[in-house]
């Protein structure tokens, strides 16, 4: 039987050994930092600025996901490249690029098929939106999220590994 002293000390350790997973700090970063990131370059999105708050917040919410989501796919095809999940803490140049380029290629898809209305959602982009030339792709969210955010999630990933190593000592 548990006694109630133990069951606090193995919850806090079943807790600890999933927390200091590569794995679930590049999806909790993934998630804070691409929800700012959605919030942020919504006005670029034909309609956003017109909806009520709630549902603009909805929106942003299930791109986060999405987004979490390839961010996780792009760190686990690395992995299994590099046959290492903690590849994150120590990369090297070619598997940041990587990292990176899976990303960019995932979201050139999901917003080709998008903005052509053959995607689960379809969006559009007001006349403000940079476009990458000759695809009719938005700039902001292909190239400077998929360059920007990963690369600070693997940054956000090594601080907090790190610090959490330390502790463990």
């Amino acid at each position: 039987m548990l006694r109630p002293e133990r069951v606090g000390t193995r919850l806090g350790r079943a807790v600890g050994a999933l927390t200091d997973t590569p794995e679930f700090n590049v999806a909790a970063f993934a998630l804070l930092l691409n929800f700012a990131w959605e919030i942020l370059q919504a006005p670029l999105f034909v309609g956003m600025a017109e909806m009520p708050h709630a549902q603009v917040t909805k929106a942003c919410l299930q791109a986060t996901v999405g987004d979490a989501v390839i961010m996780l796919l792009a760190y686990g095809v690395v992995a299994v490249v590099v046959r290492s999940r903690s590849w994150i803490l120590a990369s090297k140049g070619w598997q940041l690029s990587l990292f990176v380029a899976i990303g960019v290629s995932i979201t050139a898809g999901i917003e080709w098929l998008a903005t052509r209305g053959y995607w689960m959602a379809s969006w559009n982009y007001l006349p403000t939106m940079p476009l990458v030339p000759g695809t009719d792709i938005g700039l902001v969210p292909l190239l400077l999220q998929w360059i920007v955010l990963p690369l600070l999630t693997v940054w956000f990933v090594r601080r907090q590994l790190a610090h959490c190593a330390q502790a463990a000592n």
